[in-house]
């Protein structure tokens, strides 16, 4: 089949970008379903009209579905997108850039989705999705699942959907909240995917910066014990990358260390540790949950970070963290392998 589409992309190139289009305009009402014809044009950058053509045509081949509240795909439809997925990764260089990016970052597995999240909400559900799939595939009964929080993170428990293992899982925050925006909290994350999922939660009601006396006070308490044996036995954890100086300003810290970390070179952020390029950690907060030692007993870490704008933070923490897997898209993915040449 392989060899029959290199001949195609040689004799008949424009054959192949007909196919990337209508897959494109499958695999959009697939995140964004049921969705109306407006909202999948912008989505898309394609007019109206030629939008009309093209959802026309898988309408007649039985691949689209149009009811009142919008577009979906049918049974049919969805069954093909999920095949077209590697052959048009294939054809396009994602899978070659997916090697090669494990091989730079040094990690177990690369996936690279299509897009830049920076540009496009839809492209970081995408990757929710392609992180919800991987967690289906290696799920165990009885796992626990350590989650932290992010937008990026926040999309895989968006994306989330039950299968059997997932129902027999934990799933628990790996470390307190950001004291912002709830939405983005790991506690109110873990609740989502669990619920998703099928499965079973414990929240841990902290703040994620602690004073050393808050920090003595609280490591004391049973409850806060409990919880954090809990977290230290997780078989997976699954986390987001920040950039440093974004995420010291939503932690809403000090001016001392603001300057601290753009003395010290801080791009990126996981975990409460702060990162230079070298990977080399400048500055850790004092905060309950998982620390980077504890991911040495951590059977799977999967790091979900995206866009151009976080491609320095990604290559500076994912030598270290993320040396399991890494979703990300491609904007991120060309970025990071043009600074490493």
């Amino acid at each position: 089949m392989k060899s029959i589409l290199e001949l195609q992309r040689q004799l008949l190139p424009d054959l192949l970008e007909v196919m990337r289009k209508r897959y494109e305009v499958l695999r959009h009402i697939r995140l964004m379903q049921p969705v109306g014809r407006r909202s999948l044009a912008s989505a898309l950058a394609m007019t109206e009209r030629v939008l009309r053509s093209e959802v026309d045509f898988l309408k007649d081949r039985g691949l689209v579905r149009i009811e009142a509240v919008g577009m979906s795909l049918t049974p049919l439809g969805a069954d093909l997108v999920s095949d077209l997925e590697p052959i048009i990764k294939d054809l396009f260089g994602l899978t070659e850039l997916e090697i090669r990016l494990a091989r730079v970052l040094r990690l177990k597995k690369a996936v690279v989705v299509q897009g830049d999240s920076d540009q496009s909400d839809w492209v970081k559900k995408e990757m929710g999705r392609a992180g919800v799939r991987l967690l289906k595939q290696t799920a165990r009964p009885g796992q626990v699942v350590a989650v932290a929080g992010g937008t990026t993170v926040a999309a895989v428990a968006e994306m989330m959907k039950a299968s059997p293992a997932l129902r027999e899982s934990i799933f628990i925050p790996a470390r307190g909240g950001l004291g912002e925006e709830v939405e983005l909290e790991a506690n109110y994350i873990t609740s989502l995917m669990a619920q998703k999922a099928g499965g079973r939660y414990r929240l841990m009601h902290v703040p994620e910066q602690l004073s050393h006396e808050a920090y003595d006070t609280l490591i004391r308490e049973p409850h806060i014990q409990e919880v954090l044996e809990l977290v230290r036995s997780a078989r997976i954890v699954v986390h987001g990358i920040g950039d440093a100086t974004t995420m010291a300003t939503r932690r809403k810290s000090s001016p001392e260390l603001l300057r601290l970390l753009q003395e010290k070179g801080a791009v990126g952020e996981a975990f409460g540790y702060y990162f230079n390029r070298k990977g080399e950690i400048v500055y850790r907060g004092r905060s309950l949950g998982l620390s980077l030692e504890d991911l040495e007993n951590v059977e799977m870490t999967i790091a979900v970070a995206g866009g151009a704008g976080k491609a320095e933070a990604i290559a500076a923490v994912c030598p270290v963290s993320g040396r399991d897997t890494l979703i990300t898209d491609e904007a991120a993915a060309r970025a990071i392998l043009k600074q490493h040449g």
